[in-house]
């Protein structure tokens, strides 16, 4: 590791350290949403290991490890930690898993999910936000993530069935696409509802038969699904 990389790691610590106690605690005070107080050991390590400062813009990065959204540009957020975690452990994601993700933003939870072992296709309709998560993620070597320009409504067919797909966008309604391209036995994450407005958390397993159990998770605040309107349905 370089030197300043050595100091990077050393100068964050603390306020990393201190957002996962953050984390840690969001969860059991939202335990009576979640039918659980912590999360799987796997992700909390994951989530203490990826360099968020990395992945805000660079006048932000003091703030990096607070727990809250950031600005990214473009009228986007780099989610806030507590919610990229439960996302992630809700998610159940396994080593070697092939998982979708829609909403790259900067990059940060399809870094997550690669540590997990997963190889993540990821898509970005903002062309100018995915070009950059794709030079972070490559300066950072995540060689399991594959970054793509377009309306992730659509899903991306070429490489379903997937055995996770987390969307960090809302839409007022769950894609079809999403919910065909799921792995039966697998899980959708993703926040439902009006813009700029309260959203739920939603959960939808897909049965082997091609049923969809669905579960809301707990009340939440995300930016909406961008689409493409010359492409619309």
């Amino acid at each position: 590791m370089s030197g300043s990389a050595l100091y990077a790691q050393e100068e964050f610590q603390e306020a990393r350290m201190q957002m996962m106690d953050e984390i840690q605690e969001m969860v059991r005070d939202t335990r009576e949403y979640l039918g659980k107080s912590s999360l799987n050991e796997r992700v909390i390590q994951v989530i203490a290991k990826v360099p968020r400062h990395e992945f805000v813009p660079a006048s932000l990065r003091p703030a990096a490890y607070e727990n809250r959204p950031l600005p990214i540009g473009d009228d986007q957020t780099i989610s806030q930690p507590y919610i990229v975690a439960l996302m992630t452990d809700l998610a159940d994601i396994q080593p070697d898993a092939q998982v979708l993700e829609v909403g790259t933003g900067s990059g940060y939870q399809a870094a997550i999910l690669a540590e997990l072992g997963a190889h993540v296709y990821t898509i970005e309709i903002i062309e100018s936000l995915g070009e950059r998560a794709r030079a972070t993620l490559a300066r950072l070597g995540y060689l399991n993530i594959s970054v793509r320009i377009g309306d992730g409504y659509h899903g991306w067919a070429e490489h379903a069935p997937f055995d996770a797909i987390l969307v960090t966008a809302a839409p007022e309604q769950v894609p079809q696409p999403l919910i065909e391209q799921l792995k039966p036995g697998c899980k959708l994450i993703i926040p439902v509802g009006s813009p700029f407005r309260t959203q739920s958390l939603r959960v939808l397993e897909k049965h082997a038969n091609g049923s969809i159990h669905t579960r809301d998770v707990l009340p939440v605040g995300f930016v909406p699904l961008t689409r493409d309107n010359t492409q619309h349905d």
